[in-house]
């Protein structure tokens, strides 16, 4: 598993930083496969969408 803000393997340092990030914007990387993925902010939520395991909303 991959941290959905910064990337790096969720296991590997302190992420509190993101999970503080998170709260106000949407994950730019897949959490199972660390690819980047393609994120659209709309005024009611964001919808991320990763090539191998789709689409995610908030």
């Amino acid at each position: 598993m991959f941290c959905d803000r910064c990337g790096l393997p969720a296991a590997d340092g302190d992420h509190m930083a993101c999970a503080a990030a998170r709260a106000l914007e949407p994950p730019r990387f897949c959490p199972e496969c660390r690819r980047r993925m393609k994120v659209q902010v709309v005024p009611t939520g964001w919808t991320a969408t990763c090539v191998e395991h789709g689409l995610r909303t908030g």
